[in-house]
């Protein structure tokens, strides 16, 4: 897979993502439902705390890339979701540790969401990978 950025301006590098990218010679995709703060039985985690829910569902779309023989550096798309747009903001160094070691900046975009299905989840990012 190649991987060509298309930047006409560099505000959103410093903030972690490019504002489009041209992917070439891809074999497979893979698109991942909507990733939370969940247990492995799918009970919400973490109440009330933005970062440690950010965390987790990270860890929980890695697993689900790892299903598919893929980690962070195939992503290709995200789109993330958050009752509290600034909370989630505040807390996004956790997406540049780990999107970083991987060298990517994936397009991105975050939306400010009422609630989830399980109230008490805060945070949700979905994913489109290829390799």
């Amino acid at each position: 897979m190649q991987r060509s950025p298309v930047n006409p301006w560099p505000w959103s590098l410093n903030v972690g993502y490019n504002q489009a990218e041209v992917i070439s010679d891809v074999s497979r995709q893979v698109i991942c439902a909507g990733q939370t703060s969940v247990d492995e039985n799918g009970a919400p985690q973490h109440a009330g705390d933005m970062r440690a829910q950010i965390a987790l569902a990270l860890d929980n779309l890695e697993a689900v890339l790892a299903g598919a023989d893929m980690d962070l550096s195939n992503v290709i798309n995200l789109r993330v979701y958050a009752t509290d747009v600034d909370a989630a903001l505040a807390n996004f160094d956790l997406m540049g540790m780990r999107f970083g070691p991987h060298q990517v900046a994936p397009p991105m975009t975050l939306l400010g969401v009422n609630r989830f299905a399980l109230p008490d989840l805060m945070f949700e990012i979905e994913a489109v990978a290829a390799a």
